[in-house]
């Protein structure tokens, strides 16, 4: 028992130093969610979201080296939900401003947050689609509505334990979300095409009179 204080006193360093890389992950897990939040918002407004993607991307780079050593950390909820998050921004605005889309390991991210965020593009894709639709962008939507089929079958091809990949959700939800809007986008097509049959109809009248 000569060793045991010694010991024990060694894991409370360990624990202690752990603890303290706990908290710090937690709060840069905090900071690139709100990031990811504020980039994701700045896209539907259209605003330039470039300055927010770096310091969101710099945050992920520096969360996952300080995590280096605590794999188990990394791991964790709240780590992997923010990578989740940092994902979905970085497709959503990759999707909406044509750019190229970086893979996993260039954004400092794992694969399984990749595809989870991935998921999650397909709500933000339905909003943009409904406020194109809002404003009579008809086309636009029809594009969108194209991401949105692309993005779900992407999704539908992981199909793992969640053990593995816990995905089956995001497919389910996924799924009605794009039923809805390809509705959606039927009815303004449907409804356009009656509208420019009736202007047509109105022209020939005119010209009747005439």
């Amino acid at each position: 028992m000569q060793n045991l204080q010694a010991t024990i006193e060694q894991i409370q360093i360990e624990l202690d130093e752990k603890d303290a890389v706990r908290e710090i992950a937690l709060k840069s897990s905090r900071s690139i969610t709100r990031l990811c939040r504020d980039i994701i918002h700045g896209i539907h407004l259209r605003e330039d979201v470039s300055t927010l993607m770096e310091t969101a991307e710099e945050e992920v780079l520096s969360l996952r080296s300080l995590l280096t050593e605590h794999p188990d950390l990394y791991a964790s909820g709240y780590v992997e939900t923010a990578f989740q998050e940092m994902a979905e921004a970085e497709i959503l605005n990759s999707l909406l401003s044509d750019s190229p889309l970086k893979r996993p390991a260039e954004m400092g991210i794992s694969s399984t947050a990749f595809i989870l965020g991935m998921g999650d593009v397909i709500g933000e894709l339905r909003r943009a689609v409904l406020d194109a639709l809002r404003q009579g962008k008809v086309e636009d939507a029809v594009r969108l509505l194209d991401h949105m089929e692309s993005i779900f079958a992407a999704l539908m091809r992981f199909n793992y334990p969640d053990a593995i990949l816990a995905v089956r959700r995001k497919q389910d939800i996924a799924r009605g979300i794009l039923d809805k809007t390809r509705g959606d986008v039927a009815l303004a097509i449907q409804s356009r095409a009656l509208e420019e049959k009736m202007d047509e109809m109105n022209r020939r009248l005119e010209n009747t009179e005439h």
